[in-house]
């Protein structure tokens, strides 16, 4: 059976997702997409293994019940937390997101690494695994304590956002450090607010087109790959909040508002 026209499935605890579903669209437009926002337990990052996994499970039955071919965690949380167990559960591929804190460290000149993350992705076992191999790397881990939720606020661009940022970014400039990791799908959105914080010469550094491309390449090692050229349908699903998943995606996209 070919599933090549089945729709690429994403999911996250918020609309933070949908810069990761944003660079997937760019590269393979022809592709259909469901977005699945849940919002309504957002933030993921506060949240324990347990209840991050049975999250993840009941979002990725939602996809899978669209019949959905390949289903993307679009959320550094749910992918630290529960991508292992997700592909021992089911047969589909899963794409996850972590921290680029790899890259950062073959890039950076000064030794020093800043990553601003959730609790639960610096608490967790993946990303330990990931430091461990770093020699002579100096990581700075900064939790972002209220940042997802003031995005899925809607409050981008406000005061206490900045505050935030301030208070969490200006230790690591301090400690000299030359790249920042995101390492939430959310923050990518607090870029050009972060941008008047951090002098020029830090490297901001997310994952979200290292994402796209290795989605494509798994879509094209298993054949699933959509070489219709049509005009693809891009469907987002959301708990709550809509009117702020319009704001951050455009009034052209479908959302629907759904309890799941």
């Amino acid at each position: 059976m070919d599933s090549s026209k089945n729709p690429i499935g994403l999911f996250d605890s918020g609309i933070g997702g949908t810069s990761i579903w944003r660079e997937i669209n760019n590269l393979m437009p022809n592709e259909d997409t469901i977005y699945l926002a849940d919002s309504k337990n957002a933030p993921y990052g506060q949240k324990s293994k347990e209840e991050i996994l049975h999250l993840s499970i009941k979002n990725t039955e939602f996809l899978l019940e669209q019949n959905c071919k390949l289903i993307v965690v679009a959320c550094n949380t749910a992918t630290t937390n529960a991508i292992k167990e997700l592909r021992e559960k089911y047969s589909i591929p899963f794409i996850g997101i972590e921290p680029a804190i790899k890259p950062a460290a073959l890039q950076t000149k000064t030794g020093t690494v800043g990553i601003l993350a959730t609790k639960g992705t610096l608490n967790s076992e993946l990303f330990h695994k990931t430091v461990a191999g770093l020699h002579d790397i100096k990581i700075m881990e900064q939790v972002g304590y209220g940042l997802v939720q003031l995005i899925e606020d809607g409050k981008l661009g406000s005061a206490e956002l900045d505050a935030l940022l301030e208070e969490y970014l200006r230790p690591m400039i301090n400690a000299d450090i030359d790249c920042l990791v995101l390492g939430c799908s959310h923050y990518p959105y607090l870029i050009p607010q972060i941008k008047k914080i951090v002098p020029p010469h830090i490297r901001i550094i997310d994952s979200g087109e290292a994402v796209a491309r290795q989605t494509k390449k798994i879509l094209e090692k298993n054949n699933l790959l959509n070489k219709d050229n049509h005009k693809s349908s891009q469907v987002f699903y959301t708990n709550a909040n809509p009117a702020v998943l319009h704001m951050i995606i455009g009034n052209q996209h479908t959302v629907v508002e759904k309890d799941f």
